[in-house]
């Protein structure tokens, strides 16, 4: 476009007569102060897929209040040409939107940023060593939008226009990222993209670019997708052939049944339009279980989806399901607790109460993926394991993978066929001419189960939360009791052969480890480079996919002197699990590195902790 060609050539010269000689190229953070419901989101969107666009990997984390509209909210978009996609602790461009927050916000950046404010706001009495861009936002969004009402919304489209410009993106990939926002709105699309076009404007005009940070094109992004971590444990959950969701809203879980529901009316409706599923809502997280494990009894693959609250009162079915042997799949996308906590911010905290919810001696299969990807695939996996197992099998993702925009690959279409499990038929009946529903059979402690309707009669029996035996009679006998609860930690061990394997980095020459799970990844990974390069210090590194630890857990901790384990929550959730698992010699090489401010766990603090434990500074 020419106002880009102009744009740049503005810039080029900017920089010259400021003497600044070296760019920042593809490598900042983006961080829009707003108010919670003022339409922002679109706003955000836009920019963030236009850099994709561009093909520049990059990531957004959106932190918002829990009430409806009114409180601060920030949204951060990280620009990385090395592929880092965790959250950037230092904010490098500040667009100052909100008022409120302003002084704060500006405060807070570190010498050398950038600050896009209204320009009644005079943020730069505050600092003299912050690139400061003032804009009269209320007066540009009145001459593009006559429509009073609409102009809070639109305003948001003005400051897409001035960082396009300062950063010299691409246009064509803000149009084409604007023009999807708004597919089915033609009217909305053109006065927004009015609007980013005056933005644009005014900046090329009005400001002297006086700053480093510049966008170029790359091809990082090519044949990637974006895609939020809900949506891509529902997709999987529709793969894995989901046929009863039942639920009770709840932030950060809802946006999984409510993109599942989707996907389900427009791939799961029959010619004739008959429905082949069932979505129920339930009273509460405790029905919504009930449900899902009487479904499971019963033959139907059945799921639910909840966060910390309603994983607490769903423990009593969870050890029913555990104890009776039910299968059945729950989502738990953490947020920040205890009791309400905080609803809208990100932790990994109920790792210890999920692995043995309920009373009594109970231990739950967890998957934990780390990527979008993972949710897609552990998706599916959860409902063949715990069809395969008989049990409530967990899939513990968080607020900050499942809320948020991340870069992926594209997912793999699933080819492996179903897993059901042991389910005998009548024709099995016929010619085993028993069946003893608790027996341990193969060796592997998971017993043969029959479904309701099948057409023997030996393949009744009864499902109970009270003592039973193989035969599932009742019994309070001390030995049947025994007998079947070391078959169930029998299966447990069983499950360790079955589960995800860990994902393991190893140098080949480091005997320090670090150890993670879930989101954490991104920021330990980037920490990792950090090390290395600023202190020439290589540590092996292992992600954690599931629990039961598989054998390759304890083979790496048993290799290395000392092992950090890297998670976001107070207590040291994941180095507790672990030391109740490993050998003592081992148990006691484990160190701990936690963060658990409700933020998305960033690289620097990971280094940080890092470098004062080993004493290297």
């Amino acid at each position: 476009m020419a106002t880009g060609d102009v744009a740049l050539g503005q810039q080029a010269s900017s920089a010259s007569a400021n003497g600044a000689s070296k760019r920042v190229i593809n490598d900042f953070s983006i961080q829009v102060a707003t108010v919670n419901g003022s339409g922002s989101q679109s706003a955000n969107s836009v920019l963030l897929k236009s850099i994709f666009g561009m093909g520049i990997p990059v990531s957004g984390k959106n932190l918002f209040p829990s009430n409806i509209a009114g409180l601060p909210t920030w949204y951060t978009i990280r620009a990385s040409k090395y592929g880092y996609v965790a959250r950037k602790k230092e904010i490098d461009i500040l667009v100052a939107m909100n008022a409120e927050t302003a002084k704060e916000d500006i405060l807070s950046l570190p010498a050398g940023a950038v600050a896009i404010y209204e320009d009644a706001q005079n943020l730069k009495q505050y600092r003299d060593d912050v690139a400061c861009y003032p804009v009269p936002f209320d007066k540009l969004t009145a001459a593009v939008c006559p429509e009073a009402r609409l102009r809070k919304l639109v305003k948001n489209m003005i400051y897409v226009g001035i960082v396009a410009q300062l950063l010299s993106f691409d246009m064509t990939a803000v149009e084409a990222a604007l023009r999807r926002q708004f597919a089915k709105k033609q009217k909305a699309a053109d006065l927004n993209w009015a609007a980013v076009q005056a933005g644009y404007t005014y900046a090329a005009e009005s400001l002297t670019k006086h700053d480093p940070y510049v966008l170029e094109r790359m091809h990082a992004t090519d044949g990637k997708i974006i895609i939020d971590g809900n949506a891509a444990a529902a997709l999987g959950a529709m793969f894995a052939g989901v046929t009863v969701v039942t639920w009770y809203p709840i932030t950060p879980s809802s946006s999984v049944v409510e993109q599942l529901i989707d996907y389900l009316k427009k791939y799961r409706i029959e010619p004739d339009g008959k429905a082949t599923f069932a979505v129920v809502q339930a009273e509460d997280e405790l029905a919504a279980v009930g449900m899902v494990l009487g479904a499971g009894w019963s033959g139907a693959r059945s799921m639910t989806a909840t966060s910390g609250p309603g994983i607490s009162l769903m423990s009593e079915f969870a050890g029913l399901g555990y104890f009776a042997e039910l299968p059945g799949v729950i989502f738990d996308i953490q947020r920040v607790g205890p009791s309400t906590g905080l609803p809208t911010r990100t932790a990994q905290a109920d790792l210890l109460s999920i692995a043995y919810l309920s009373h009594g001696d109970t231990k739950h299969v967890i998957l934990i993926p780390g990527s979008v990807k993972e949710c897609f695939e552990f998706g599916i996996a959860a409902f063949d394991l715990a069809e395969r197992l008989q049990t409530p099998v967990f899939v513990l993702s968080d607020l900050d993978l499942g809320m948020n925009n991340w870069m992926s690959e594209p997912f793999d279409y699933p080819e492996k066929p179903l897993d059901r499990g042991k389910v005998l038929t009548a024709e099995d009946l016929k010619r085993l001419g028993e069946f003893a529903r608790y027996k341990d059979v193969d060796g592997d402690a998971i017993p043969y189960r029959t479904l309701p309707g099948t057409d023997h009669p030996k393949a009744a029996y009864f499902t109970r939360g009270s003592g039973h035996n193989e035969k599932a009679l009742y019994t309070e006998r001390p030995d049947d009791y025994q007998n079947l609860m070391e078959r169930l930690n029998r299966k447990f061990e069983t499950a360790r052969t079955l589960v995800p394997l860990p994902i393991v980095v190893q140098t080949g020459k480091s005997k320090i480890g670090i150890i993670a799970f879930g989101t954490s990844d991104f920021a330990v990974l980037e920490s990792r480079d950090q090390v290395k390069k600023e202190y020439g210090v290589e540590a092996d590194y292992l992600r954690i996919r599931a629990f039961p630890f598989t054998s390759e857990v304890h083979e790496f901790v048993a290799s290395h002197d000392r092992v950090y384990i890297v998670e976001q929550n107070r207590d040291a959730q994941m180095l507790s699990l672990l030391k109740l698992d490993l050998p003592a010699e081992d148990a006691v090489k484990l160190r701990s590195i936690r963060h658990f401010n409700g933020h998305p766990i960033d690289a620097r603090s990971v280094t940080d902790e890092f470098v004062l434990q080993e004493g290297i500074i």
